[in-house]
């Protein structure tokens, strides 16, 4: 069982952090978490060569991800709620799936990576709501022709509540790794 983790917080040590450790505490098998504000991942340019083939020409960090993803049994985007949304540097790292869009959508080819299941960990604090980063990360999803995406595991109120101390949403990601894990 293989995991990708993108992470897309800017904080080490926060909100989001505790519910990935959460969840890698009881996933069991290999997992990748990529730290999306530490890598070395340029944003795509839309030069469009991935429109003719599966290929991406842009050599950085990214080419490790296509790596780990072609061979991976799950996804999982993780990320802090910025706006209603996810943040911007795991979107920008998203952006760079547009090789798996253009494969789906312009060729109307079958992606050559096995099936997978995708989960989504979300935090968020102050007004607003989690559901349109939900949706957001089930587009990204479909791109990789991922169809099942398990329920979200959120800490909806971090501004008043740690999520390291939300004890509903540490269950909830404790029990996400289970399910992925093939344990529920």
């Amino acid at each position: 069982m293989k995991t990708l983790i993108l992470n897309g917080s800017p904080h080490p040590q926060g909100d989001t952090a505790a519910l990935v450790d959460a969840f890698t505490a009881g996933l069991e098998g290999e997992y990748r978490l990529t730290d999306c504000y530490s890598t070395d991942i340029s944003p795509c340019t839309d030069c469009r060569v991935c429109r003719e083939s599966l290929f991406c020409p842009v050599g950085d960090g990214m080419q490790e991800i296509y790596a780990f993803l072609a061979e991976c049994d799950n996804v999982v985007i993780a990320s802090p709620v910025h706006y209603g949304e996810l943040s911007a540097m795991l979107m920008k790292i998203a952006g760079r799936f547009q090789m798996y869009s253009s494969a789906l959508i312009f060729r109307r080819e079958t992606l050559p990576v096995k099936a997978k299941c995708g989960a989504v960990i979300l935090t968020q604090g102050g007004s607003g709501g989690w559901e349109r980063a939900y949706e957001t990360a089930q587009l990204i999803f479909r791109s990789l022709g991922i169809i099942e995406v398990l329920p979200p595991v959120c800490s909806a109120s971090t501004d008043t509540l740690p999520a390291a101390e939300d004890k509903s949403a540490l269950s909830a990601a404790d029990e996400l790794a289970r399910r992925l894990s093939g344990r529920s």
